[in-house]
């Protein structure tokens, strides 16, 4: 019993940290990073899909981001969808190619990022410990029928937490370290 619920939990947790990752690359740093598009979806041949499926999105230059498209018929769709973006970017579309040159970030600009960073870790730590509360509470349901004795559920419950800070510190690392390179001039 303790080792498949612990293996899911493991699991459910891990994806939960994954989604994190996912969250904190798209928040923009001082430096250009091909990730920071990852979030846009592009209004293209009738439907909503991912930028990074209709163009091809490289970093040239520390501050510059070059979106090429596959098909130009997509040239104003992809500029309208990075202008509307949160990111606060303004891109030049010389008819081939879209550059994205990537401002300075100003203090304010970076405290709200920072913020935007803790919102993302603290949801993601909300998460983890909901899965923590369904694993303890699978485990106190298995101690009431029996399946497994006072004494297993205890040191199982035990496992459990350790496993949920084990988590709980990779999130604070990984949005300190973020946290670190927004604020970095």
């Amino acid at each position: 019993m303790d080792n498949a619920l612990l293996k899911d939990l493991k699991t459910r947790m891990g994806k939960t940290l994954s989604v994190l990752m996912d969250e904190l690359a798209s928040v923009r740093t001082g430096r250009a990073s091909a990730s920071l598009l990852d979030q846009i979806v592009v209004e293209a041949y009738g439907q909503t899909t991912p930028l990074n499926q209709v163009a091809s999105v490289t970093v040239p230059e520390a501050r510059l981001i070059n979106v090429q498209p596959w098909d130009k018929s997509t040239l104003g769709a992809i500029e309208k969808a990075i202008l509307e973006s949160d990111l606060g970017l303004n891109p030049n579309n010389d008819g081939q190619l879209i550059r994205v040159p990537l401002p300075e970030l100003t203090e304010e600009r970076r405290k709200e990022l920072v913020k935007l960073v803790h919102k993302y870790g603290e949801q993601t730590k909300i998460g983890v410990r909901n899965i923590r509360r369904d694993g303890i509470e699978s485990l106190r349901k298995a101690e009431k029928n029996k399946e497994i004795s006072q004494d297993d559920m205890h040191g199982q419950e035990k496992q459990v937490q350790e496993l949920t800070d084990n988590f709980i510190k990779q999130i604070d690392e990984a949005v300190g370290a973020k946290e670190d390179a927004v604020m970095q001039v």
